[in-house]
């Protein structure tokens, strides 16, 4: 009797998106194109981050959105209407977009150039930290609502992310959330993150955000 064949699927699968997304990566340098993938839970305030950014920098630069969702054109309606290009990407049911989808994406922009592309991808907190989407840096959004003990129960999201934006700090005094203690949470995840609190709603804190990102849009183009 022949040998049972055993198939390591899922490694095979994530070693070609891997290769894909080191590709995507290199590419995206030499258009001197901002390749940032935002990642959270359903509701944490991607979009509405994503609409007052592009607020606050389209003048300055030229801005592109792809939108990721199981189905609906919703968000991709709300960022052409904040004035940024938008391409939306339906996934099948797949709940995390991966670099050939990401690329397949950015083709729907055309020849355009763009300094700054944000990816918006599909909302949980486990899946789309496992697929390398080719994007420059990963960026997770955890909204003061859902607790300062995310990162220890997801725990890669934290760790695949360069940086943790904190939404509607706003109402902070409604829900017992300890900021400190989501820092030290997060940093044990990933020490060198960086932390912006923020509220998009309201504007505290949203000029570090900004700046932020006009540090990495340079360093992009060096």
């Amino acid at each position: 009797m022949d040998p049972i064949r055993i198939i390591e699927v899922k490694e095979n699968v994530l070693a070609k998106n891997d290769r894909d997304a080191d590709k995507l990566r290199a590419k995206m340098k030499e258009n001197k194109t901002l390749l940032i993938n935002i990642m959270s839970s359903p509701g944490s305030g991607k979009t509405t981050l994503l609409k007052r950014t592009i607020k606050e920098l389209k003048d300055e630069m030229k801005i592109g959105v792809l939108e990721a969702d199981i189905d609906s054109d919703v968000d991709a309606a709300a960022i052409l209407g904040a004035g940024a290009d938008s391409v939306q990407l339906h996934t099948g049911g797949a709940c995390h977009l991966t670099a050939d989808m990401t690329e397949q994406g950015l083709a729907g922009f055309g020849d355009k150039h763009y300094d700054l592309v944000f990816i918006e991808n599909v909302g949980n907190l486990v899946c789309p930290a496992e697929f390398d989407t080719g994007a420059t840096m990963n960026v997770c959004l955890l909204s003061v609502p859902e607790g300062d003990d995310k990162p220890l129960k997801y725990p890669l999201m934290f760790q695949v992310s360069h940086a943790l934006v904190v939404t509607k700090i706003d109402v902070r005094s409604v829900f017992d959330f300890d900021l400190a203690k989501l820092e030290k949470n997060a940093r044990m995840r990933h020490p060198g993150m960086k932390i912006m609190p923020l509220s998009a709603k309201t504007g505290d804190g949203f000029e570090e955000w900004i700046n932020f990102l006009r540090e990495k849009v340079a360093e992009q183009k060096k």
